[in-house]
């Protein structure tokens, strides 16, 4: 059996979101080789970041996500996906619960590089 966070078990999505009562909220479930596959229920505004060594990628299982990238929005629907390249300056919308599949590099900082986050709008 690995050590590698969720492999060899059931990852039940459904559950997950029922069982959780925060707006914002995003954790791994799974490790695949060197990338982590998170689930993120959204509700509200992140606040703009970036990461400089990782790109991420968004597919939205439920809802409508917002993905604000400098100069453009894109609306992100049930089984659409994004990715959004290392380095680019980015933050994620919804304005109803929304549940999104990220798949990222396992040294990603999920809260962005700290250094890059500030972006006033």
């Amino acid at each position: 059996m690995s050590g590698k966070i969720g492999q060899s078990t059931i990852i039940d999505i459904n559950r997950r979101v029922m069982e959780n009562t925060e707006k914002w909220i995003n954790f791994n479930l799974t490790e695949v080789n060197d990338c982590l596959v998170r689930l993120g229920i959204f509700e509200g505004e992140f606040h703009w970041h970036k990461h400089n060594e990782e790109d991420e990628f968004f597919l939205v299982v439920e809802g409508r996500l917002f993905l604000d990238l400098e100069g453009k929005t894109l609306e992100l629907l049930p089984n659409q996906g994004y990715t959004v390249p290392r380095a680019v300056l980015h933050r994620t919308r919804a304005s109803e619960k929304t549940v999104v599949l990220m798949v990222e590099k396992n040294t990603v900082n999920p809260k962005g590089d700290v250094s890059d986050c500030e972006k006033k709008r």
